[in-house]
């Protein structure tokens, strides 16, 4: 709960540092003389990226059910399900949190771990990794995911996302009226917003909206080198971890849906959008601890 107030409060504060700031340039004046309301736009930004963000945290459980068609083990129905499940349990308590809901489904080698909640988590892993991994590597992976729920990184990401959803929104409005302000100049029977501002609103939000991909990207990175280091921690030594990665570098890592990508134990390897850094230099951090 402290993290989701949070998340209400940075969101509240950045709109609270965007409407002073115009108001310190004289921004807002020329905008509203122009047809902008500048309380009313902050209002609609803050709805848009917040309530977009939280609603897709609280969805992320039953959303990750439904896409990976995943089987809860309620009760284990043999050894490997009921050794998973004692894993999930030991890591959680030695973590801190409460126990997660545990599900296995169909895929190649991957895992992740989802929820709004420390203590009414997820975690997840696929018969591909159970399948081309020894059990100290999975309880690795497994040490990982439940690290990323220790360390709150749902929410984390989720107010991240809301904080740049809201500059995204606010800043491409406010930017599409200065331009079409200044295309209208002298128009003596403006009405309202003119193609100007339909154009620009909608091509800066694009471009707004790669930016703040590369920085939620950044973060993403960031957080598995520490789950990485929380996975090690929790299981006494970092060997497992490294060798897990070690072995992942070497399969095909199952697809996730495009909205859980960042959850996974791998990701996508590209360079300013990936949510994973290369197993190389995760492996190199782990070795340096």
């Amino acid at each position: 709960m402290k993290r989701i107030l949070l998340l209400v409060l940075t969101n509240l504060a950045v709109m609270a540092v965007l409407l002073i700031t115009t108001r310190i340039l004289g921004v807002d004046r020329f905008l509203t003389e122009n047809g902008l309301n500048l309380t009313a736009l902050a209002v609609f930004s803050l709805v848009i990226g917040f309530g977009g963000a939280f609603i897709s945290l609280l969805l992320s459980k039953p959303m990750a059910k439904w896409s990976t068609g995943l089987v809860i083990i309620n009760q284990p129905r043999n050894a490997d399900e009921a050794w998973i499940v004692e894993t999930v349990r030991r890591f959680a308590e030695k973590a801190g949190i409460g126990m997660p809901e545990v599900g296995i489904y169909e895929g190649e080698p991957n895992a992740f771990a989802t929820g709004a909640f420390r203590d009414n988590a997820l975690v997840a892993v696929s018969t591909g990794l159970l399948q081309n991994m020894t059990r100290e590597e999975v309880e690795a992976v497994i040490g990982h995911e439940v690290a990323h729920i220790a360390n709150g990184d749902m929410v984390t990401m989720t107010l991240i996302q809301g904080v740049l959803n809201t500059f995204v929104v606010f800043l491409s409005r406010v930017i599409g009226y200065v331009v079409d302000s200044f295309l209208r100049r002298g128009d003596s029977e403006q009405s309202g917003p003119g193609i100007g501002y339909l154009v620009t609103s909608i091509v800066m939000e694009i471009v707004l909206g790669f930016l703040a991909a590369i920085i939620v990207a950044w973060f993403s990175r960031q957080r598995e080198f520490r789950a990485d280091a929380g996975a090690a921690m929790l299981m006494g030594r970092k060997q497992p971890m490294i060798n897990a990665l070690a072995r992942l570098g070497g399969l095909q890592p199952g697809a996730l849906p495009q909205g859980m990508q960042a959850l996974g134990i791998t990701g996508t390897f590209g360079k300013l959008f990936a949510t994973h850094p290369p197993i190389e230099e995760r492996i190199a951090a782990l070795q340096a601890l």
